[in-house]
């Protein structure tokens, strides 16, 4: 299982797009092993107000979008 982040810089400078980067690693490191869908590759694509959206939230998004997926 493969994950791939990225994140233009319409999203803003390089600090802004390196922090959304790490957020999205972090959920990857924790919800991937559980969720993910085993000889697939995943792609997270960052979107403008993912680095203000409460981790929480972001996380139950990312759960709800892999469970979607695997339907």
């Amino acid at each position: 299982m493969r994950v791939g982040f990225t994140v233009t810089k319409k999203i803003g400078g390089a600090v802004v797009r390196n922090r959304m980067k790490r957020r999205f690693r972090a959920l990857a490191r924790e919800i991937m092993p559980q969720k993910g869908i085993p000889g697939s590759d995943h792609v997270m694509i960052g979107r403008a107000r993912g680095i203000e959206r409460d981790f929480s939230l972001l996380r139950s998004e990312f759960v709800t979008a892999l469970e979607g997926v695997r339907k």
